[in-house]
């Protein structure tokens, strides 16, 4: 691996750490339906694991629900169950056709366990943008010790790795305020 390879890598390493983050984000509950809450439920449906967003059609008609209607209404039992066995602790209502999704208002212990979950899975990404950092500085004084590049090249592709984690991580923070401040929000 050359200098260029090893900080492209790096750079698209930390993006997708900020994108998984992102995703994740996506998927925690802030007292309003949001369809990113439900759309990346995995359903078994034809013996396969699918994305409920795959086979359903997912709404939001007004702040406190969710509507699923299914593409396929053989498919709505799998469906029920599935949110049942997720995470997000809503329970759904089918009436056959379409399933509903009522999102109760968070109360303040709860937003604040939703604010601390979203505060340690942001230290969770940070972790992983400085472990994909560690890694390109060794590979950079990997090649400063084969005699590849020289003293100068190798500190300022450190530097250039450190201005890379630095604003990976402001974009953690970024996202993990306007979260809190969603979650926060009355």
């Amino acid at each position: 691996m050359d200098l260029d390879d090893i900080l492209l890598d790096a750079e698209d390493r930390m993006d997708k750490a900020v994108a998984v983050y992102s995703d994740e984000l996506k998927r925690i509950r802030a007292g309003s339906a949001n369809p990113g809450l439900v759309d990346s439920i995995r359903v078994s449906y034809y013996g396969s694991m699918t994305p409920l967003s795959q086979i359903a059609n997912i709404g939001v008609p007004d702040p406190q629900l969710i509507v699923i209607k299914p593409y396929d209404p053989s498919s709505i039992d799998d469906i029920v169950k599935a949110i049942q066995a997720s995470d997000i602790g809503i329970n759904p209502q089918s009436d056959g056709r379409v399933i509903r999704l009522s999102v109760p208002g968070l109360s303040e212990e709860r937003r604040k366990q939703m604010a601390g979950r979203v505060k340690n899975m942001g230290e969770d990404a940070k972790v992983a943008i400085r472990n994909i950092r560690r890694d390109a500085n060794k590979h950079i004084d990997k090649l400063k010790k084969d005699s590849e590049i020289g003293e100068d090249e190798c500190e300022g592709a450190q530097e250039e790795i450190q201005e890379m984690t630095d604003r990976h991580i402001k974009q953690l923070d970024e996202l993990q305020q306007l979260k809190t401040k969603d979650i926060m929000a009355i």
